[in-house]
C-alpha cells in the first residue's frame, strides 16, 4: 500500500520519471562519473545524479579536459550535465553541441555559484539579478534542445543578498520561457555555505512556479531531512549536495525513507573501508591509478568523520598514493567499530558570509540585457 508521501510524489524532469524524487547536486571535483556511479549503485537508479559544471565556452571550443569531465557510465540515464555561462549565445551554441553529439538527457544551468571568480564576471549566482539577461539565456538554451527532446532545468539561490532576493522573479521566468523544473538553494551568495538554509524561501517559490517542479536544496544532512523539507516546504523533490560527501550510502537511506521503508543500517567502520576501496578502484578506471589517489584524498575526512582512527592512521590516509598502499591501510581499520551517531550532522564547506564580487554597476539596472565584458572566457571546466 502506497504512503500519502508516494501518492503525492511522482517527479518528472521532461520525459523522465525521478522516483524517488532525489538529485545528487553537481559539486565541482567531486561529482564525476566514479562518485555518481557509486551514489547509484547505493541509491535508486531513476533518481538524477549530476555532472559536475562544465563551461559552455570549454563545450564550444570541445578543450579536451572538459570533454573527459563530461564522461558518463554505460548505462547511466538521464546522463545529467550543469552548464555554466553568461552570454546566451555561447549557452545555446554549447547545448546544440551537446544534443547534437548525444552527450547528454538533460542539462542544468548553474545560477548558484557564489565563488568570487564565477560572480565577479556576472556568472552563478549573480547572473539571475539581471532579469532580461537571464530570460535571453533560458529562452536560447530550451529552443536549442527542444528539437532532440532534452529537458533543460535551473538551480539558484535566493539572491545576491538579503536586500537583492531574486528566486521568485528568476523561479517565474524560468518557467514562462519553457524550462522543465527549478531548483532553490536556500541560500543568498553572500551566505555561501553558512548559516542556515531557509526553507520557507523554497516554499514560496512552490507557491510563485507552478506549472513546473520545484525543488529544494539546503542542509540535507540526513534522509529525515528530506522527508522534513518536502513536508515543510511543498516541494516536489530535493537537491543532495554536501550530505554525501564521503556518505554516498546515504542516496539508499533517502530512496527508503521517501518510499516509506524501513532505514538500512549504517555501515560499520569495515564497510567504510570497503566502500572507500570501490570509490578508489572507480577513480583509477576513470582517471588512472595516479590522478584518482590525489582525486581521492579530498574524501578522506569525510569517509572517517566521527571514526575513533588515530592521527597517523588518518594523517596516512590523507596522503595515500597506490591502490596496494590504500589496501594496507584498510587492513589496518577495526571493522567492528559502529557508524558514530556524531558524524550525522553538517559536513562538507561552510566557511562564513561575504559581501559578493560583482562587475562594476552590477546592481545600476537589473533590466540591463548585456552581456558582461569578458564574461565568457575560455575556461576548462568547472
Amino acid at each position: 500500500m502506497q504512503t500519502q508521501l508516494e501518492q503525492e510524489t511522482g517527479l518528472r524532469i521532461g520525459p523522465y520519471p525521478v522516483d524517488p524524487p532525489v538529485v545528487l547536486a553537481p559539486m565541482a571535483g567531486i561529482t564525476n562519473l566514479a562518485f555518481r556511479k557509486l551514489c547509484r549503485e547505493f541509491g535508486s537508479p531513476t533518481a538524477i545524479y549530476v555532472c559536475e559544471m562544465i563551461t559552455a565556452r570549454a563545450v564550444v571550443e570541445r578543450n579536451e579536459k572538459t570533454l573527459h569531465m563530461m564522461s558518463f557510465d554505460e548505462g547511466e540515464s538521464p546522463r545529467s550535465m550543469q552548464l555554466y555561462g553568461v552570454d546566451p549565445a555561447t549557452l545555446g551554441e554549447a547545448v546544440r553541441i551537446i544534443v547534437g553529439e548525444g552527450w547528454a538527457d538533460h542539462i542544468d544551468m548553474n545560477l548558484g555559484c557564489p565563488v568570487p571568480k564565477v560572480t565577479r564576471l556576472g556568472g552563478g549566482a549573480a547572473l539571475p539579478y539581471k532579469r532580461n539577461l537571464f530570460a535571453r539565456i533560458v529562452r536560447e538554451m530550451v529552443r536549442a534542445a527542444e528539437p532532440a527532446g532534452v529537458p533543460v532545468t535551473m538551480k539558484f539561490r535566493i539572491g545576491i543578498d538579503d536586500d537583492h532576493q531574486t528566486h521568485l522573479d528568476t523561479g517565474r521566468i524560468a518557467e514562462s520561457e519553457g524550462a522543465a523544473a527549478v531548483a532553490l538553494h536556500a541560500r543568498t551568495a553572500a551566505q555561501r555555505y553558512s548559516g542556515t538554509a531557509d526553507w520557507s524561501a523554497i516554499a514560496r517559490l512552490k507557491e510563485a512556479v507552478t506549472t513546473i517542479p520545484v525543488l529544494g536544496n539546503g542542509d540535507i544532512f540526513s534522509a529525515a531531512d528530506a522527508v522534513a523539507m518536502m513536508a515543510q516546504t511543498g516541494c516536489d523533490g530535493v537537491v543532495v549536495g554536501r550530505g554525501c560527501l564521503g556518505r554516498p550510502w546515504l542516496f539508499g537511506e533517502l530512496s527508503a525513507a521517501l518510499q516509506g521503508e524501513p532505514a538500512p543500517v549504517p555501515p560499520t567502520l569495515g564497510e567504510v573501508g570497503a566502500i572507500l576501496a570501490r570509490h578508489a578502484g572507480l577513480l583509477a578506471e576513470h582517471h588512472g591509478e595516479e590522478k584518482g589517489m590525489r582525486d581521492l584524498r579530498k574524501h578522506m575526512a569525510w569517509y572517517f568523520m566521527g571514526f575513533p582512527l588515530g592521527a597517523d592512521l588518518r594523517r596516512s590516509f590523507a596522503t595515500v598514493s597506490s591502490l596496494v598502499e590504500l589496501g594496507t591501510l584498510i587492513d589496518q581499520l577495526d571493522p567492528t567499530v559502529a557508524f558514530p551517531q556524531d558524524a550525522e550532522g553538517p559536513r562538507g564547506r561552510q566557511g562564513s558570509p561575504g559581501k559578493v564580487a560583482l562587475p562594476h554597476g552590477w546592481l545600476d539596472d537589473p533590466e540591463d540585457g548585456t552581456v558582461p565584458a569578458a564574461a565568457d572566457v575560455m575556461h576548462s571546466g568547472g
